[in-house]
C-alpha cells in the first residue's frame, strides 16, 4: 500500500535518533518524522516527546526514492489561518504595549538592543587593549618603564 502525500495516518514509533523518529505506517512502510516536525515548540531531544511503541498520528509530507517524510505537528488540526506559533491576543481592557519597560515587575529586564551590546563590547575592548598596551610597554622598557 503506497501512502498518499497530504494524508493523515496513524503509525507506531519504531525507532528514535538524535535527528528524529522512525514511524511504521499501515502496510509496513516506514517514514521519518524529522526533529523539527515533532512538536510546535523547540525540541532539543526527541526522547522528551516520543517513546518507542507510541501510537502517533502523522501527516505525509513527501515521498522521494522510497523515503517518506512525516510530520506530527502538521497532523494536528488547527482553525484556518492560525499558525502553530500564534501569539496570544492582548488581555481585555489593556492595550498591547510591548515597548513598555517591565523592570518594575519582579525585576524583569527586557533584552538588550544590538547597539547597547555593541557599545558595551567596544568599551570593554578598549579597556582591555589599553591595559594590555600598558603591560607590554613596561616589560619592553618603553614609556614609564624602569631605567637604571
Amino acid at each position: 500500500m503506497s501512502v498518499e502525500i497530504g494524508s493523515k495516518v496513524k503509525g507506531k514509533v519504531t525507532g528514535i535518533t538524535n535527528f528524529g523518529a522512525f514511524v511504521e505506517l499501515p502496510g509496513g512502510t516506514t517514514g521519518l518524522v524529522h526533529i523539527s516536525e515533532v512538536a510546535d515548540s523547540y525540541v532539543k531531544d526527541v526522547n522528551d516527546h516520543l517513546k518507542v511503541g507510541d501510537e502517533v498520528e502523522v501527516k505525509v509530507l513527501s515521498e522521494k526514492d522510497g523515503k517518506i517524510a512525516l510530520s506530527i505537528k502538521k497532523a494536528i488540526d488547527r482553525p484556518e489561518g492560525q499558525s502553530s506559533y500564534s501569539q496570544r491576543p492582548p488581555r481585555q481592557g489593556r492595550p498591547d504595549n510591548r515597548s513598555k519597560d517591565f523592570r518594575s515587575k519582579g525585576g524583569f529586564k527586557p533584552k538588550e538592543s544590538f547597539e547597547d551590546k555593541m557599545a558595551k563590547f567596544l568599551k570593554s575592548s578598549e579597556e582591555n587593549l589599553s591595559s594590555l598596551k600598558r603591560n607590554t610597554e613596561t616589560k619592553r622598557g618603553g614609556r614609564g618603564g624602569r631605567r637604571g
